[in-house]
């Protein structure tokens, strides 16, 4: 198994902190006078690190068994049952977005998105009362869950390999660049806006993350300016859901015009997000 550091309880905590805020709407919030974007390949191994640890420490395979047996036995979630499943989630959703940020080929491994996708599938499932779906998703999760699965899971995860600094920037610009033209368009379907708003979490996780390491008053607020489109666009989302799930739309094929509120945000983060300049840390790696 990779050898990884390791991080106190105060730090784990810290991160959860972090995590339970990256969707809270500060409608204050500004973005720094000049956007942090340097890291270094040994920052980048220090956040994946912290990312892998924090989900270890509360995806707790036995916890998530029961949720999914309740989930198949009843259709739905108490509200504490629920607020464990949104936890669990949380810390894989984490993991998801740390590995698709640092890693070399900057995809999630397969086992592991498929957990993440099942999950979030379940969710809106018992949420909207789906209970053929619930049916479905919970038995997909629970065979995801088994022991052989699980430590495959295990071993994918410590397989992931680095990317450089450079890699890691140029990925970066590549996500800005994609979102400042989505930005453009008049309008979106339900699943383009998904992927908008994936970008926008990835994002929020890698300075959620940097801030916990090494706390600093420019990546604090970056985060929080992030957090606060995340959670506009989640709200928007789950809505967008909803319709769908009621037949009142076309989650795929449904243009709608972008908030005016979401897209000043966006506008503001594309137009100051430096997709050209030479980043000195990353070019030395």
């Amino acid at each position: 198994m990779t050898t990884r550091s390791t991080y106190p309880a105060a730090v784990l905590d810290a991160m959860f902190e972090a995590v339970e805020m990256d969707d809270v709407v500060d409608p204050v919030v500004s973005l720094p006078a000049s956007i942090p974007v340097a890291c270094t390949q040994e920052e980048m191994r220090r956040c994946l690190d912290l990312c892998i640890q924090f989900w270890r420490a509360g995806a707790i395979r036995a916890d998530l068994r029961k949720l999914a047996t309740t989930l198949l036995h009843t259709g739905d979630l108490p509200p504490d049952a629920r607020i464990r499943y949104k936890h669990i989630r949380a810390r894989y959703k984490h993991l998801r977005f740390a590995l698709v940020l640092y890693g070399k080929p900057h995809k999630a491994p397969l086992l592991f998105r498929s957990t993440v996708a099942v999950m979030g599938h379940l969710q809106d499932a018992f949420r909207n009362r789906q209970r053929a779906a619930v049916l479905g998703y919970a038995l997909l999760l629970r065979g995801l869950l088994i022991w052989p699965v699980w430590a495959a899971v295990q071993r994918e995860v410590d397989a992931v390999r680095l990317d450089n600094a450079a890699g890691f920037l140029a990925f970066r610009r590549a996500e800005f660049a994609r979102l400042k033209s989505w930005v453009l368009g008049k309008a979106l379907t339900g699943h383009r806006f998904h992927a908008m708003r994936k970008v926008i979490s990835r994002q929020v996780s890698f300075y959620d993350t940097m801030r916990t390491l090494e706390p600093d008053d420019q990546v604090y607020r970056m985060s929080r300016f992030l957090s606060a489109i995340n959670g506009l666009m989640g709200s928007l989302h789950d809505e967008l859901v909803e319709q769908a799930s009621a037949g009142h739309r076309d989650y795929h094929k449904d243009d709608f015009p972008l908030p005016e509120d979401i897209r000043c945000r966006l506008e503001a983060l594309t137009a100051r997000y430096p997709l050209t300049a030479v980043d000195r840390s990353a070019a030395a790696s």
